[in-house]
């Protein structure tokens, strides 16, 4: 199964969760995204899983080789922002489970 295709799964996956938005679509930025009352969660950006998580969670697993931290091709690396290897060996649910609490957390 290809990255796309598990991008579908856990949007479907995600998608009945109370308070979860399904994709819009369309164009520009978040046009993929899961997004938890407005505030984007996870999306897919260039064959990639990318996820908003706390920041010593990106860099935990940067540092571990799992993905990089997120560029929306501005040039600067976004703290919060995972983009997952496509080669990763984590499962991309509870990845996404992980980002959806970090959006529900009040700030």
């Amino acid at each position: 199964m290809g990255p796309q295709d598990r991008y579908a799964d856990l949007v479907e996956e995600l998608a009945g969760i109370d308070g979860v938005e399904p994709p819009a679509g369309g164009r520009g930025f978040g046009r993929s995204a899961l997004r938890f009352h407005n505030k984007i969660f996870a999306m897919f950006v260039r064959g990639r899983l990318v996820l908003k998580l706390p920041a010593a969670r990106v860099t935990e697993l940067v540092v571990t080789g799992e993905g990089e931290h997120f560029d929306a091709n501005k040039g600067t690396p976004m703290k919060e922002w995972l983009s997952l290897d496509p080669h990763s060996g984590h499962d991309w649910s509870p990845l996404a489970h992980e980002a959806l609490h970090f959006a529900r957390a009040p700030r």
